[in-house]
């Protein structure tokens, strides 16, 4: 499948391990396309139909599934795919595609694509938001917060935005071999001639629906992955008995399974986490497994009854919500909002948008947040969003920026 033959769109409920194989779309795939990537299905998009801009507080789910079942109508079955941010008050980068096809089963792509090779790319300059020490400074004035009993978790990030030329397939490509369990994205964002697209490689899961079936996999609890296999499995072992961190986990599991309690007849949550690696991290993982009371409800609508969790935001919700306001110092736009695909059935997957970085014509800028709880230190969780910045760095060729110092970038 060298192209994406006309305008079509494999049903995602009748997916088999059989063609068309995950490897082919990506062999299609091309700049200004959208590719979305899991272990369960690959989805490739091109082109716009209709763009779905509400915001998460206006009526986003409903604008959604009014616009998939008019296109279902008059034109065929196609998904609706894109990005929501952060906050709520912010318009989605939703849309219908004009071309989509599914495929079934994990991306195994092992350099099929044969495509050329592409120089790394080479960084000009690297612009912190905050610094360094501004980092920690916000980590301490969240610490007093907490102290205060104002809220239990803040969730803090930072972004490293770089002068840099970063090809989008090949990044794509790199990232999808690194972690092919991930979920992997390249969503276009061009509008209006600005060319851009958001790329990233999340480990989470924030919902899949299928029929009656519902799933939300939420992450919590973080420690960096070193190269030494016996200091690596000591590393997880601590975080798996580690009291601070269970904490910081049983706060975003409470939070998603009362969200999804509502939506479902029976619920399953596991009374304690597991550990998940990434090539550069180790989480505390609990999958939260529901049967939906309504099985027509959207994917989308139970993804944002989720959004945001304690995972992404803290907890309580408002208060963290108004922390991050005042001490994060920059816009997170799309960064830990959801990104996915959603059918005219409501079927559909979402992940949360971490592991991410937007790539602009002569720009890149990465993302990466920590949990800040009580007992949480401003180095080590300065520390762990270095080491969350490197799944983007590494797969860029760029990684060379966190040694720089901040007086020289």
């Amino acid at each position: 499948m060298n192209a994406i033959p006309g305008t079509l769109s494999v049903p995602y409920d009748s997916l088999t391990p059989s063609p068309p194989r995950a490897t082919s779309l990506l062999r299609a795939y091309r700049r200004h396309d959208t590719l979305f990537s899991s272990s369960q299905v690959q989805l490739h998009a091109r082109g716009v139909l209709e763009t779905v801009d509400a915001s998460a507080c206006d009526g986003l789910a409903e604008t959604a599934r009014e616009a998939l079942q008019r296109t279902a109508r008059k034109i065929g079955r196609l998904p609706l795919l894109g990005a929501v941010p952060f906050a709520a008050d912010a318009p989605a980068r939703l849309w219908i595609p004009r071309q989509a096809v599914f495929a079934a089963g994990q991306a195994r792509h092992g350099g099929e694509r044969r495509s050329l090779p592409v120089p790394l790319p080479h960084c000009d300059g690297v612009l912190p938001q905050p610094t360094a020490q501004g980092y920690r400074d916000s980590v301490s004035a969240a610490l007093q917060r907490i102290d205060a009993g104002r809220v239990a978790k803040v969730v803090l990030s930072r972004s490293l935005r770089m002068q840099a030329r970063v090809s989008v397939p090949w990044l794509l490509e790199r990232l999808l071999s690194r972690h092919p369990d991930g979920y992997t994205y390249a969503i276009d964002l061009t509008r209006n001639g600005d060319s851009a697209s958001l790329v990233g490689s999340s480990p989470e899961l924030l919902l899949r629906k299928r029929g009656a079936q519902v799933l939300s996999n939420p992450l919590a609890g973080s420690i960096p992955r070193v190269a030494d296999p016996a200091e690596d499995a000591q590393r997880a072992q601590g975080l798996l008995s580690s009291a601070k961190d269970r904490h910081e986990h049983a706060l975003v599991v409470d939070a998603v399974a009362a969200a999804l309690a509502p939506h479902c007849r029976k619920l399953q949550v596991p009374a304690a986490p597991s550990l998940l690696s990434t090539p550069t991290m180790w989480h505390l993982s609990t999958r939260v497994e529901g049967e939906l009371l309504d099985p027509a409800a959207s994917s989308l609508q139970l993804a944002l009854a989720l959004h945001p969790t304690p995972a992404v935001c803290g907890y309580p919700t408002v208060a963290a919500q108004a922390a991050i306001r005042e001490l994060e110092g920059y816009d997170r736009g799309l960064f830990t909002g959801l990104v996915g695909w959603s059918d005219p059935e409501g079927d559909g997957e979402w992940a949360v948008t971490i592991r991410c970085a937007l790539v602009e014509a002569d720009a890149v800028t990465a993302y990466a947040g920590a949990g800040v709880v009580r007992g949480s230190q401003p180095q080590a969780e300065l520390d762990e969003t270095s080491a969350k910045l490197r799944t983007m760095l590494n797969a860029m060729g760029l990684a060379q920026v966190l040694d720089v110092p901040e007086s020289a970038a």
